[in-house]
């Protein structure tokens, strides 16, 4: 209770950890195949969470469980273009006993949030949450209409998420031009007087691939020169092992330039270990924008130790750099031979948009509001998000879940990682710079 004797209203950075806790107990584990929980129990929270502070929000199932919940604020002059915030409440799955902290528990221990989608992303979930609900009981409205959508299966490549709303509801977007939503905003500790905070403008395209090699069957004792394991073998050997040359895009040149000046000394991107070695824990989110990658991530083949089987597969994890999609995929075919087939179980593009503009300026100045040292910097970030989506509605979209780390955080190695966390202090600096932002945005 308050001097006067009335209760004072909840804010945003009061609800936030607990609604981050409370999502990340509701399991929405994306195992790619529909064999989860699904998210429609989450979409069903932030529906309610939502309906609480006067919003009328639509849950849309592509699929039976996999549920999507969008809705629309009203701003001061609906006459402006719209903003799009959107996150993501699936997960990718985890194994328990791995865990310091139970992945589905929401424990809070060492002064974070620990558990599946902590980072990935149910903290800009509860952020997001967290700020419209402070404003709306407040009566404050944004500047401009704002449109919340909290999408499935972006762990899969949101077909029945994203890709769905895009393809059948479009309506829902009318009048967007610009979004904001995972994998940017948080900060590089250079030094107490600079922190960087990286703004995602770009990310890189995927080519999920089953490749295929058939060979002849036949008996395991016998003298086989036709064995469908050994040539896809030797293929994915020759795919995993190799190293892809260095093509340096615009954002990533922005990035290392912006990075040097900070660090008083030029990165070259010729000299990747040099460079990656001063980049400390973000070295791992960097290295992979620097090339084309493959990675193999599964291999299958036989069903008996004593026959060779007439087919061998395995999967690839492929990732392309903005405008260098046909020389990957001629890199492929060349690596793999004429032995392979390659056919994509899930491809998407590209995307890259330039590092200026008025909704760059408002990031800039809501982080530093809150935290002096800051200056916000491009990057291109290795994996992919929603915002592929939204960009065939021209939607221009940026990574700005704004998070101030410690500088000891592993917080790349967060990601899909075991132990995922987030700090409860984090959290709470991110619902303010969210709510400055919205104001200038």
């Amino acid at each position: 209770m308050s001097d006067s004797g009335t209760a004072r209203s909840v804010t945003g950075e009061d609800e936030v950890v607990d609604l981050c806790r409370e999502l990340i107990r509701i399991d929405t584990s994306n195992y790619g195949d529909h064999s989860g929980p699904g998210e429609r129990k989450a979409a069903e929270w932030v529906a309610e969470k939502l309906a609480e502070v006067g919003l009328e929000p639509q849950i849309f199932e592509s699929h039976p469980g996999r549920a999507s919940t969008v809705a629309r604020i009203e701003g001061e002059d609906p006459s402006r273009p719209a903003l799009l915030i959107h996150g993501h409440t699936d997960v990718v799955p985890a194994n328990a006993d791995d865990w310091t902290h139970h992945p589905f528990s929401g424990e809070i221990a060492d002064g974070c949030v620990w558990g599946r989608g902590a980072v990935d992303m149910k903290d800009m979930d509860a952020m997001t949450l967290a700020v419209v609900r402070d404003r709306l009981r407040s009566g404050r409205r944004p500047p401009r209409d704002i449109v919340l959508a909290f999408l499935a299966d972006e762990e899969a490549g949101g077909t029945y998420g994203a890709r769905h709303l895009v393809d059948k509801h479009p309506g829902l977007f009318e009048g967007v031009t610009e979004a904001i939503s995972e994998v940017g905003g948080f900060s590089f500790t250079v030094s107490e007087q600079r922190r960087l905070y990286l703004i995602q403008t770009a990310e890189k395209g995927m080519h999920w691939m089953k490749l295929t090699v058939a060979g002849t069957a036949g008996h395991g004792s016998m003298i086989h020169r036709d064995n469908a394991i050994t040539e896809l073998s030797e293929a994915v050997a020759r795919l995993g092992r190799h190293t892809f040359p260095i093509r340096v895009t615009k954002t990533t040149r922005a990035f290392l330039d912006e990075l040097g000046d900070a660090l008083g000394t030029e990165l070259d991107p010729e000299n990747m270990e040099g460079t990656l070695a001063k980049l400390g824990g973000i070295a791992k989110l960097i290295g992979a924008t620097l090339s084309n990658t493959a990675n193999p991530t599964q291999l299958g083949a036989g069903y008996k130790v004593n026959v060779i089987p007439g087919e061998a597969t395995a999967h690839v994890d492929g990732r392309f750099l903005p405008g260098h999609e046909e020389e990957f995929l001629a890199d492929l075919d060349r690596i793999l031979g004429p032995k392979v087939r390659r056919e994509d179980v899930h491809a998407d593009k590209a995307v890259e948009t330039t590092f200026d503009g008025a909704l760059v300026d408002a990031m800039q100045s809501a982080l530093v509001a809150e935290d002096p040292a800051a200056k916000a910097i491009p990057y291109m970030l290795s994996g992919g998000t929603d915002a592929k989506s939204f960009d065939d509605l021209g939607i221009r979209g940026f990574g700005f879940a704004p998070l101030k780390l410690p500088p000891e955080l592993d917080f790349a190695g967060m990601f899909h990682g075991v132990d995922e966390r987030v700090p409860v202090e984090g959290l709470r600096f991110g619902v303010r710079v969210l709510d400055r932002f919205i104001d200038a945005s």
